[in-house]
């Protein structure tokens, strides 16, 4: 099986095996798939797609090592079940957890591979004290948004061990501030909106048990309004960094974000970034997904070490490739981009070379696909 994402695999295939690389590079790799032979942990992808639509060589992944990584893809190209394929792979291989973040509810399938699907829970503790004001709509510069902050860090700061702060508990804390009334009315009111997202339990597991058994973790955030996932996504982003950071997990998780286009720019984003940047030297991989990746930030590309592109038509969404442009790259990489289902340009920057491959079949059911009218049951209604 020839490996991307390795430096030490030479990657591609020969024209006449179906599996040309788009630019240069070929030879075999030695290591195997995760699923029990020997080499290092790799995820199988798929297989090399030759200029005449036939299959070549088979395709992994390298998950021995951390990665950043996007996938691109228009809606109903392949994206979410490009990821979905990633997912079972790191189930089935060893020192990795996977956590997927399922903005769409369609990955409950990766039950069938052990995984476990999750409400969105966190602990209000994992959202940062200055981070609250933002979080529900405060300035923090005013004075609710002040008090919040300081009500917060002082519930973090002074809890005992094993406890976190409860909404409640804020809520009490603000009633007893020394602030005017209209100021803790005000804040009050905005904890209250908070309580009413569901997200935050002072008992909810932490962040770090999602990576210890390596089974799959999907957070179900389907329905879920935009402000309580940004703070869902912040906290597990973090709470998987601080655990390799602290030694609370000896795996290496994998965060995989579907439609993370809606999680930059807000609460969320400084912790995404921090994976992107920073998430190498403790282990901790971050894939990006979105059917818009003009709406992701510059650094979302240019951080990644993978590129995964299905098709796309949308001009910024075409322009957002000039990101991933690299010397060793020639011509148009857009121009490059495959037109069927199913079908994706790997950009891979371990190896200095660009792929087109087929994404395999999944062994999990895929809840991502489009509803036909033909099939509906009239007379069931």
């Amino acid at each position: 099986m020839d490996v991307i994402g390795r430096e030490d695999s030479a990657g591609g295939g020969d024209e006449s095996g179906g599996g040309r690389p788009v630019d240069g590079g070929t030879g075999e790799a030695e290591a195997a798939d995760g699923s029990g032979s020997t080499g290092p942990p790799t995820v199988h992808l798929g297989a090399f797609l030759a200029r005449d639509g036939s299959e070549g060589a088979a395709v992994g992944l390298d998950v021995e090592n951390p990665h950043a990584a996007v996938v691109f893809g228009k809606r109903g190209t392949g994206k979410s079940y490009t990821l979905g394929v990633l997912a079972e792979g790191l189930a089935d291989s060893p020192g990795v957890a996977p956590v997927v973040v399922d903005p769409m509810g369609v990955f409950g399938g990766l039950t069938a591979v052990g995984g476990r699907v999750m409400e969105p829970r966190v602990r209000p503790e994992a959202i940062p004290p200055a981070v609250w004001p933002d979080l529900v709509g405060l300035d923090p510069t005013s004075g609710p948004g002040s008090l919040l902050w300081q009500v917060v860090a002082d519930a973090v700061d002074g809890r005992d061990d094993g406890e976190s702060p409860s909404i409640d508990g804020l809520r009490h804390s603000v009633t007893e501030a020394d602030a005017p009334a209209a100021t803790r009315r005000a804040v009050g009111n905005h904890l209250r909106l908070a309580d009413s997202w569901g997200v935050f339990d002072a008992e909810a597991p932490p962040v770090a048990s999602f990576a210890r058994d390596g089974k799959p973790t999907v957070i179900d955030l389907a329905g879920v309004p935009e402000a309580p996932a940004a703070a869902v996504v912040r906290a597990v982003a973090r709470g998987l960094y601080d655990a390799r950071i602290d030694g609370e997990t000896a795996r290496l998780p994998w965060l995989l974000i579907d439609e993370a286009h809606a999680f930059f720019g807000g609460v969320a984003d400084p912790a995404l970034r921090t994976l992107l940047t920073r998430g190498r030297a403790p282990g901790v991989s971050v894939v990006c997904a979105t059917q818009r990746p003009g709406a992701l930030p510059s650094v979302a590309v240019s951080q990644s070490d993978l590129l995964v592109a299905h098709r796309l038509t949308a001009a910024p969404d075409v322009e957002r490739l000039a990101d991933a442009e690299a010397t060793y790259l020639a011509g148009d990489l857009a121009a490059k981009l495959p037109t069927g289902t199913g079908e994706a340009l790997v950009v891979d920057d371990a190896t200095e070379t660009a792929h087109t491959l087929r994404i395999r079949r999944r062994r999990t059911p895929h809840g991502g696909g489009s509803p036909a009218a033909s099939g509906v049951d009239i007379d069931a209604d």
